[in-house]
């Protein structure tokens, strides 16, 4: 009976507490905080080495950072001449003026001395604000009597886009060289000379006058076919063949890029190419000379330089404009319509032209750069909406626009200096039109490429190097 009893109180006791209001209180979960990467560092060198001014009449000057106004100013190569490299600024009374600003500025670097046997003088560092409509004196005066170059810095304290003049006082000739940049974030200057029109060169992309068919003037500019600084030093991802049977993996030597073309798709599968300072030092400018190769096999396909009109597409560069400057040749190189593939404006004008340009200050501050870019995937979206294949169905639109640069400070051996901490930074993007104008949002690993495209890339290196750097993904 005291059994059953105790079994009834059990099961009332139960009840009642089941009866209960529950005043648990439950914690929604709280999101991890995304900390941003810090800004990364930046080092930008104006070496005076890629403009020519031989007089000191006042005149604009194009330059590696961008055009600068040279005022009784020229650029000089004489023995006289005080300089780090083949050329420096000769200055008499006047002055060179930046016809562009920099932003995120810390710090300008500059080398000076005087010029010849001239006598002492002086010089002054100007800074402006306000997009060069006044100039205020950063520092002080800076008295000149070095017969080899001396080295000032000036700490920069706005937070504004800057631009500088360097000015003279007094008659005697000075010596100007290597005004270095550094800071850290986006310097917003174009190194070298850049696609400013996108594509094709026109505010229409896909229209132009068309240039016939033409082959490449390979001139002593051009990277050597093999070893170090060579366009396929780091592989042929593909195995590509200049053999007329492999119609979709046809290898092409430009001389100043190489690449694998595909016939049946219209563009290059993918195009390799080295990429340092002598390629982009002398500035010679964009030929926009658009046309099909004359050397491809008769029984290809040959894309022309109007074949893309109207189409809502950029005639999109592969190896870019800007990064073949050293002579006019080397530029009319990256017009050959082989080079191209059908680019959504805003992905090739915005997203690449940044990559591309933030790959010259990498060159600009001292390394070299090795770059393969490709496409692959059918339908794009460019500015008249979404196409599988434009030109009659001749061109196939690429889905995704992917590019891989291994950088390497500047040296010789350069497989060898390849390692598992080498920087590599690898992007696939979609070929839209909306897309992100930030290219690092679109960074991935090698290997993820790799699984897109089926090519095994960097395949000269070691096999543990490629371990180490292919499966890490770029976060600088």
């Amino acid at each position: 009976m005291k059994i059953r009893k105790l079994l009834i109180y059990a099961t009332l006791a139960l009840a009642i507490a089941s009866c209960k209001k529950d005043n648990t209180v439950i914690t929604p979960p709280i999101d991890p905080v995304v900390i941003p990467p810090a800004p990364a560092p930046y080092s930008i060198t104006e070496g005076f080495e890629s403009g020519t001014k031989g007089s000191y009449a006042a005149a604009d000057v194009q330059l590696i950072t961008g055009i600068w106004n040279f005022n009784d100013a020229l650029i000089g190569n004489l023995a006289a001449d005080v300089k780090a490299d083949a050329k420096a600024v000769r200055l008499r009374t006047g002055d060179i003026t930046m016809k562009f600003d920099i932003q995120n500025l810390e710090k300008i670097v500059i080398k000076h001395a005087k010029y010849g046997n001239d006598a002492a003088s002086t010089w002054q560092l100007m800074i402006s604000d306000d997009a060069g409509a006044t100039f205020k004196q950063l520092g002080a005066d800076i008295a000149e009597n070095n017969t080899t170059l001396a080295t000032d810095s000036f700490v920069v304290s706005t937070t504004k886009p800057v631009r500088f003049r360097i000015q003279k006082t007094g008659t005697a000739r000075i010596n100007i060289d290597d005004i270095t940049f550094k800071g850290k974030g986006d310097a917003g200057i174009v190194v070298g000379q850049p696609d400013t029109t996108g594509g094709d060169g026109s505010t229409d992309p896909g229209t132009g006058t068309p240039a016939g068919e033409r082959g490449v003037t390979v001139g002593a500019d051009a990277p050597p076919s093999n070893g170090d600084n060579s366009n396929l030093l780091l592989g042929n991802p593909s195995n590509a063949q200049p053999n007329i049977v492999m119609v979709d993996n046809y290898l092409i030597d430009q001389g100043y890029y190489t690449e694998s073309y595909s016939s049946t798709r219209g563009t290059p599968n993918w195009v390799s190419w080295h990429l340092d300072a002598t390629n982009i030092t002398n500035a010679a400018p964009r030929v926009d000379n658009f046309a099909g190769f004359i050397g491809l096999p008769n029984n290809f396909y040959h894309v022309e330089s109007t074949s893309y009109s109207g189409s809502g597409f950029d005639r999109g560069h592969n190896c870019p404009s800007a990064d073949r400057t050293s002579s006019a040749d080397a530029n009319s190189a990256t017009f050959l319509m082989t080079n191209m593939i059908p680019q959504a404006p805003q992905n090739n004008q915005q997203t690449w032209a940044n990559l591309e340009n933030y790959l010259r200050t990498e060159v600009v501050a001292g390394n070299e750069v090795y770059i393969i870019m490709g496409n692959y995937g059918t339908g794009g979206t460019g500015s008249k909406g979404a196409f599988n294949k434009i030109n009659n169905d001749h061109v196939v639109v690429p889905s995704n626009v992917w590019k891989v640069a291994v950088i390497v400070p500047k040296g010789d051996a350069d497989v060898s200096r390849v390692a598992a901490n080498t920087r590599v930074i690898a992007v696939n993007t979609p070929n839209t039109n909306t897309i992100n104008t930030d290219w690092k949002q679109y960074r991935v690993t090698v290997r993820d490429i790799e699984a897109a495209t089926g090519y095994d890339l960097l395949s000269n290196l070691p096999k543990s190097v490629q371990d180490a750097i292919e499966t890490k993904k770029d976060n600088l």
